[in-house]
């Protein structure tokens, strides 16, 4: 089962890379758009090959061993992001984080779009990289990725977000889910992760919000306004739902790792939604949906890949590590590579820091690499062509502000 399970989990990569040709095969073949248009959607992914796994499972080692599996499997993150990725957009949030902005800004466009790529990733670190990717995606679809921005700039501005959100999460012990994963065992707080990572993940995310604005300038145009679709003809909500959205979206980070809690809380909210449908927008409860799916799909195949990955982490020195780190997260999430790391006993201080280093640096280059990129794949996927994202296209949007912290974090 365990190469069996490795061999799936290679199909669902090769998949993933691939999605794209889904999409324009579906324009080809009219016929079976519907199947091929289901195949290329990144969201589905994982949990598709998850379900190919637990069948084989049930086919080699029995139904029961197939259920026992499933069951004994931590899914509290994909039902985390899944609730806080609903919140967090929610038209009074984003009325909120809009005005704050229009203040801070001055309504100029392009220091709109810079502080969507460094503020509000590093705001990360209170919210947790989910909602930051959320709101983020958000603020910056209607102004970068839309008609008449250049694919590749898209790209290479879908690179920054990406890295920008997984680096800006790192000024805290618990935003980050690959810090998360370590700091308990490791015993790292908020104040060493702000001493050892965090000023140097604020240099790389201001370096690449910065680089990329410069990049997209003439498509920022200073006098035109873009409002997020949220806010599009309609008035803001009162301050007072705003606050009340807010504090949801407060509870529901405190809650994070306690899903019976954190669920119970999302019932509520629906409810309030509902009650004053006046100040609402219609909620991603699908684009949410899709994301905890492929998550999900992941925590069933990703936790049959511990037999061959954690001999490489082991065996690594911690320069090695740090790139074997980097490299490793692209094809899979960052937070189980750190996990691994976790149960390494012995590791030294020096290996720990090139490790997570090396993970959260790394969680830019590809879908699969950080909790919260698929978020940002369903958000923003309809801004390019065939609304769908390559994963060639990331990749190559990623490297350079992969290199960048890469770089900040030797400091």
């Amino acid at each position: 089962m365990q190469l069996i399970g490795a061999i799936l989990f290679a199909l669902a990569l090769v998949h993933t890379f691939s999605a794209k040709a889904f999409e324009r095969l579906s324009h080809k073949f009219p016929r079976h758009a519907g199947l091929l248009h289901l195949l290329g959607e990144v969201e589905v992914v994982f949990g598709f090959w998850a379900m190919v796994l637990l069948v084989v499972m049930a086919l080699v080692a029995g139904p029961q061993n197939a259920i026992a599996y499933a069951e004994t499997q931590q899914y509290t993150e994909p039902l985390f992001v899944f609730v806080v990725m609903v919140v967090a957009a929610s038209r009074p949030v984003l009325d909120l984080v809009q005005r704050l902005i229009d203040v801070l800004s001055g309504g100029r466009p392009l220091l709109q779009a810079w502080m969507g790529l460094a503020l509000v990733p590093l705001a990360g670190s209170l919210i947790t990289e989910p909602a930051a990717m959320t709101l983020a995606a958000l603020m910056l679809a209607p102004q970068i990725f839309r008609d008449g921005v250049p694919e590749w700039q898209k790209y290479a501005a879908l690179g920054v977000l990406f890295v920008n959100v997984s680096v800006g999460g790192t000024l805290t012990a618990y935003a980050a889910p690959p810090v998360l994963m370590v700091a308990a065992t490791w015993q790292w707080d908020s104040a060493f992760m702000a001493a050892n990572f965090g000023w140097k993940a604020m240099l790389a995310v201001l370096v690449n919000a910065t680089a990329a604005c410069w990049l997209l300038r003439a498509h920022l145009s200073e006098g035109v306004r873009r409002d997020a679709p949220a806010l599009a003809s309609r008035r803001p909500a009162p301050l007072l739902t705003s606050m009340i959205h807010l504090a949801f979206l407060a509870a529901v980070v405190l809650l994070a790792h306690h899903p019976v809690l954190f669920l119970g809380l999302f019932l509520f909210f629906l409810g309030f939604t509902t009650a004053y449908p006046q100040h609402q927008s219609p909620l991603i409860l699908k684009e949410a949906l899709l994301v905890g799916f492929f998550l999900a799909g992941l925590v069933v195949l990703g936790s049959m890949q511990q037999w061959w990955l954690q001999p490489i982490v082991e065996s690594l020195q911690p320069l090695a590590l740090f790139f074997g780190a980097l490299g490793l997260t692209a094809i899979t999430d960052n937070a189980a590579l750190t996990y691994l790391g976790s149960l390494i006993d012995g590791i030294k201080p020096q290996a720990q820091y090139m490790l997570v280093a090396g993970a959260v640096a790394g969680g830019g280059l590809t879908v699969i690499a950080n909790a919260p990129n698929p978020a940002g794949v369903a958000l923003l996927r309809k801004g390019f062509r065939d609304e769908s994202i390559g994963a060639l296209g990331l990749l190559a949007g990623a490297l350079a502000p992969t290199a960048v912290a890469a770089l900040a974090f030797f400091l």
